[in-house]
């Protein structure tokens, strides 16, 4: 039987796991709705102030960034291992800060690659595997939808960001003025990161939450639980999760980062396609949330099948629509991959453990990092073969049929 005093204890420790969730989604709004989500919202008065730059040469820096990305997570999964995510979240901070404010003063597009090199590292120390990662050394019990409620960043960062660059715009700043004025934006993270992020919560005396069913050593430290790194890189699982988030980071990615010039090629107004972000990623908030809460009840691929199969349906309602019908595809396709995308991180957590979670993150950041560069910079040269984004929509189709095709090889390890 608990006493008085266990009960207040026992409240104060679920408030600060909890907490931990939540800075971990703020870490990710901040990290995806400054790299990539939000920023697309300045592209046509950059593309306006350049004329002579294609769009396929805007959207190379998205490229430079995963590119980046895909090189440093392996070793950056090695220091997440090693160091905790607490000091690469604040290094990832005192990088987006000037690298926001320098954006203001760019000159030519060599100036917008060499930064882009830079917020590679952001994305990195403040990204995806460092937020699920952070969670889930918190984390046994309600895992799923902790990884869910931290997620929701990732559309956070486009459904606030974008339309609050798109407002700027709007009212006369121009888009020098916001990015010097966004860059004070990761102070704010870097404060809280400062105060109250530990990495895990053995640092202060803490436990992870829900961890009754695991031996003592386990209830103090859940990196020691899982598969090593090169057991997991031979099973099958593995490869089939890397290449479904190969082809589904080709679509998604390709897809939020020309969506507001594609609503614009429809006709929207800056303001109405920068919202069509945000149509975008509310409906993703609400996936995510939902198929993280899913995920602690159902075990299996069926809602995997389920999400790709709604991504499918979306895509194939993009293709045949017009400026009349836009939204709803787009809400749709919002919606399938916010789910999806919290399942994936899921599942290459719990099917291999934490002990060498941030290597494998890593590996497979090097491939879905690659494939979501390929999807921003070609559906951008597409475009300017075509004059459309027409073909660049079926070959996202194409991809998330291969990956529900894969869905079949997951498999839990451990």
């Amino acid at each position: 039987m608990e006493t008085v005093s266990e009960v207040p204890k026992k409240t104060a420790s679920r408030i600060m796991h909890w907490t931990i969730v939540f800075i971990a989604m703020l870490s990710l709004m901040v990290s995806n709705g400054m790299v990539f989500t939000g920023i697309t919202a300045f592209d046509s008065a950059i593309l306006a102030d350049f004329p002579e730059w294609s769009r396929g040469e805007l959207k190379l820096r998205e490229l430079i960034t995963l590119i980046g990305i895909g090189i440093l997570a392996p070793l950056f999964g090695i220091l997440i291992d090693k160091v905790g995510v607490r000091a690469l979240m604040i290094v990832g901070c005192l990088i987006l800060i000037p690298s926001y404010f320098a954006y203001g003063h760019v000159e030519n597009l060599n100036h917008i690659y060499i930064l882009h090199t830079f917020l590679s590292i952001v994305m990195v120390c403040c990204g995806l595997n460092v937020g699920v990662i952070l969670v889930s050394n918190w984390f046994v019990k309600h895992r799923g939808t902790a990884i869910g409620i931290a997620i929701l960043g990732t559309s956070l960062g486009g459904a606030a960001l974008a339309p609050l660059f798109g407002y700027w715009l709007s009212i006369g700043l121009s888009w020098r003025e916001g990015f010097q004025y966004a860059s004070v934006i990761p102070f704010i993270l870097l404060a809280i990161t400062i105060i109250l992020v530990r990495s895990k919560p053995s640092v202060i005396g803490l436990k992870p939450y829900g961890t009754e069913g695991y031996s003592t050593q386990h209830q103090e430290d859940l990196s020691n639980h899982g598969l090593e790194y090169k057991d997991a890189i031979r099973t099958r699982s593995f490869w089939a999760i890397t290449f479904i988030a190969m082809c589904t980071f080709y679509t998604l990615m390709g897809l939020q980062a020309n969506l507001v010039l594609h609503l614009q090629d429809l006709g929207f107004d800056i303001q109405s396609a920068s919202v069509g972000l945000t149509m975008l990623f509310i409906p993703a908030l609400v996936g995510k949330f939902l198929f993280g809460l899913f995920a602690d009840r159902y075990e299996g691929n069926r809602l995997l099948y389920a999400n790709i199969i709604m991504l499918l349906i979306g895509l194939l309602a993009l293709i045949t629509s017009s400026s009349a019908t836009v939204m709803y595809s787009i809400v749709l396709i919002g919606f399938a991959w916010g789910g999806f995308y919290t399942l994936l991180q899921l599942n290459a957590i719990n099917n291999f453990g934490l002990k060498a979670s941030g290597k494998i993150l890593g590996t497979i950041t090097i491939l879905d990092a690659l494939g979501g560069g390929l999807g921003i910079y070609l559906t951008g040269v597409i475009f300017d073969v075509y004059g459309s984004y027409q073909y660049a929509f079926i070959i996202f189709g194409v991809l998330c049929t291969i990956a529900l095709i894969l869905i079949s090889q997951v498999k839990k390890h451990v």
